[in-house]
């Protein structure tokens, strides 16, 4: 039984796992459209709004509503709503879209700490700089509650890794020395919001950052699917905290297709692997197996080590092509 037939709904990512850069990730549209189940992208970009989303999305192939969206600015709004009332004033820092949103919900937004804002929102945008930054922090300075979309760190795009929001973020922090609440991912928030928006029993996440995607769907409780398309690769796998261990590696969305037993970290592809002196020794392997073989035959013994292995040593010819395709 494929992975796919086990689950009654995917919470995707999109960035670095269905699209990159605005381009498709190799087999998602073409596994996507096959899938039956309901789909919900969750997205820690608030740059974008649901529509706009959806745009994309048709754009490499693949059909979505708006209601299947769900973006860090959505959620942070209703973070914020859970402790302002309706009129309050806030500084959002984004896109016109996470204003729109901050206006429908029935706050009203404001661009200046002189205007004494309740709170500040502070998602992506390219347009931030200085000014707005040096507003979130005199507001921060003076009270007001400051939550982020989302604190990735960086952004893929087709052109490598840019700025992400976490970085703006970083900035704020370090002048105010006040560390936002975050409403996206790793938070457990958005991931239980999209399985109770479908009414799924038996959901599963799946994305391509370990301090994410991986780290957001473990908080919840949800089996994760990690695909090797993005941020994080082989080796953060390999060294990653209990708290960002995916339940399943695969190399891509295709990955879905497969039996989960095969998709779990251990042994598998002929490889054996065992603990030597902090190292892992990748030994044997089939004529025919593959590096994400290999990987999860590591992964398995990583994993239940009390410190990240400092080294995998191959020590066969088909363990040292394997490595040799993680770098």
């Amino acid at each position: 039984m494929a992975l796919l037939d086990s689950i009654d709904a995917l919470l995707l990512d999109l960035d670095g796992t269905v699209w990159e850069g605005g381009n498709a990730v190799a087999h998602a549209p073409e596994t996507i459209s096959g899938v039956s189940v309901p789909v919900v992208y969750i997205t820690n970009n608030a740059f974008r709004p649901p529509p706009e989303v959806v745009e994309r999305l048709a754009g490499i192939g693949i059909d979505a509503s708006p209601d299947d969206v769900l973006t860090s600015a959505q959620a942070a709004v209703a973070l914020a709503g859970e402790s302002l009332g309706a009129g309050e004033k806030i500084l959002v820092l984004g896109s016109d879209s996470f204003r729109d949103l901050a206006r429908r919900a029935g706050f009203e937004v404001v661009s200046s700490a002189s205007d004494s804002p309740r709170a500040v929102l502070h998602g992506h945008s390219p347009e931030t700089g200085w000014r707005e930054l040096s507003e979130a922090a005199l507001a921060i300075a003076d009270g007001a509650t400051y939550i982020a979309s989302n604190l990735d760190t960086t952004l893929p795009t087709e052109r490598g890794l840019l700025v992400g929001n976490g970085s703006m973020v970083a900035a704020v922090t370090s002048a105010t020395g006040v560390r936002p609440r975050a409403a996206g991912k790793p938070e457990p928030a958005m991931f239980l919001q999209a399985a109770a928006q479908v009414g799924a029993k038996r959901p599963l996440a799946v994305g391509d950052r370990l301090d994410t995607d991986i780290a957001g769907a473990v908080s919840a409780g949800i089996p994760v699917l990690h695909v090797l398309t993005g941020v994080s690769g082989p080796l953060a796998l390999l060294s990653a905290p209990k708290e960002q261990r995916p339940t399943f590696v695969g190399e891509n969305l295709s990955a879905l297709h497969e039996e989960p037993g095969a998709l779990a970290p251990g042994p598998q592809g002929g490889f054996t692997a065992r603990v030597d002196a902090g190292d892992i020794i990748l030994s044997r392997g089939d004529e025919a197996a593959t590096p994400i073989q290999a990987l999860r035959t590591a992964l398995e013994v990583a994993w239940h080590m009390p410190e990240p292995p400092r080294l995998v040593r191959p020590d066969s010819e088909a363990a040292e092509r394997a490595c040799a395709e993680w770098w």
